[in-house]
């Protein structure tokens, strides 16, 4: 193993960017997670869905603006530590990591409720295990073993879920499992209702969507290790709306029409619930295949997002030193190996409270992924603000709808935090959320203030590029 800062290995392509992309928008929280945000808000959710979608996909084309201009390993982090300052880049990095870390939860979590399909006397946790320690093994390797493994993971999902749709709407029109007593498009409004759940229902089945789309963002990170970050993140981030209307919308869409809404639970996945539900045993097998498949890629892409950010907070000196350690192959492995530690995390909850562990997870997971997106909007916004005219016309990749647009989206994401403490269900994200950013904020003012009188614990050596660097960027009036 590599005891010094060597760099990463700029090992994924065209290719790998666009399916991690895919990858990451594509798991727990739509294959298993839909069925709370569908119980919370009825046929509603899919206006859910295109609200929130359209919110994200400024957000990313916010962040590929400075992806494309600035590609770095601490991607959105590093970009808050320049226009922001030290604390903001602190504690957008660390949530960040803190997302990583619960939303990986969440996904071991949902594989050890797929295995119950089959083995419903095995106890989760035994699954949920075995996840963690083939995944963390497979991040090990390389960069592009990373790559490969998430590009066959994540056309596994799309291939799974065209067919899904395909076969779903051979049911609706041509009435196969026709034992099944409500299927048809009428589903959608004649079940309460489009807004069967209600306005409140509606407005909390935010908390759930937005989780959906959490670790989208990875895309600001691959830029560290692209090839052509010029090239590849533009592609994979405009590719975003198409995906939102295909796997988000259609597909809860078809699910919603095979089965009414309010049948759906959260014993499972209501991919699998359906054609169960409408007799297609095998296609519901084939399914659950396919949704572990969605798990483990999501799995694999959490580590990789979560172990490549504590690496860009270590170059700063905002992480121990230790892990700006890599493999002789570029990998970050003590950021990878902390990562696979923290899992276990979720082993140990899943044999101590498996029932109630997902809503209280995702509900974290919201918490983090939001204040991460408003961090990532206030950067732009500070950044693009200091740019001028002829600065602001020569960028490669610029984000549209400036400024309006992402004042309208600063709002909305913000206003998303604050719905997680009106529900009962949720609010338990708000009360760790604000835990969370205070805890950080002590860490960071105690090691600035310790900074004062000597070098900061798990600073980079003075004689590091990463240590020369940060000591260039620092803004005036800001020690440690």
């Amino acid at each position: 193993m590599r005891t010094e800062n060597a760099g990463l290995s700029r090992g994924l392509n065209s290719r790998h960017i666009r399916f991690i992309a895919l990858g990451s928008a594509i798991g727990t929280g739509l294959f298993y997670g839909s069925s709370a945000s569908i119980q919370a808000g009825g046929p509603a959710v899919l206006l859910a869905y295109l609200i929130g979608g359209a919110a994200v996909f400024l957000v990313l084309r916010s962040l590929g603006e400075m992806a494309v201009a600035s590609p770095c390993a601490g991607s959105f982090g590093e970009y808050a530590n320049r226009h922001l300052g030290p604390l903001a880049g602190f504690l957008t990095g660390w949530t960040y990591a803190f997302e990583m870390v619960i939303v990986a939860v969440a996904d071991v979590t949902a594989i050890g409720v797929y295995m119950g399909f089959w083995f419903p006397e095995v106890p989760r946790w035994i699954w949920v295990l075995a996840a963690v320690l083939i995944v963390g093994a497979l991040n090990l390797v390389s960069v592009k073993v990373f790559g490969e493994l998430e590009f066959w993971l994540s056309l596994v999902k799309i291939v799974a879920i065209v067919a899904m749709i395909v076969v779903g709407i051979a049911v609706i029109a041509f009435g196969l499992g026709s034992g099944h007593a409500h299927v048809g498009l009428s589903n959608l409004w004649s079940n309460g209702g489009f807004f069967a759940g209600g306005i409140d229902g509606f407005v909390i089945s935010f908390a759930i969507v937005m989780f959906a789309f959490g670790g989208t963002e990875i895309i600001g990170v691959t830029a560290g290790e692209a090839q052509s970050p010029e090239k590849t993140i533009p592609g994979a981030v405009n590719s975003i709306p198409l995906r939102i209307i295909l796997f988000y919308v259609l597909t809860l869409a078809v699910i919603m029409s095979i089965t009414p809404w309010q049948q759906i639970s959260d014993s499972g996945s209501p991919f699998v619930q359906i054609f169960a539900g409408v007799g297609l045993k095998s296609a519901a097998v084939v399914l659950n295949v396919v949704v572990l498949t969605a798990a483990l890629s999501a799995i694999n892409s959490d580590i990789f997002a979560a172990g490549r950010t504590m690496y860009g907070l270590a170059e700063r000196g905002h992480g121990p030193a230790a892990m700006r350690r890599t493999t002789p192959n570029g990998v970050p492995w003590v950021t990878t190996l902390v990562m696979i530690g923290a899992l276990l995390f979720g082993v140990v909850m899943n044999a101590v409270v498996p029932g109630e562990i997902f809503l209280i997870i995702a509900s974290i997971a919201t918490f983090a992924t939001v204040f991460v997106w408003v961090m990532i909007m206030l950067t732009h916004i500070k950044a693009r603000s200091a740019m001028s005219p002829e600065e602001s016309a020569a960028l490669k990749f610029p984000a549209p709808f400036w400024p309006y647009g992402q004042i309208i989206t600063l709002v909305f994401m913000t206003a998303v935090l604050v719905l997680l403490g009106v529900d009962e269900s949720t609010r338990v994200a708000l009360v760790v959320g604000v835990a969370w950013l205070a805890l950080l904020t002590v860490v960071y003012l105690l090691a600035v203030r310790r900074g004062r009188h000597g070098p900061a614990v798990g600073a980079a050596p003075a004689d590091t590029p990463a240590a020369t660097t940060a000591a260039t960027e620092k803004p005036a009036g800001i020690s440690g």
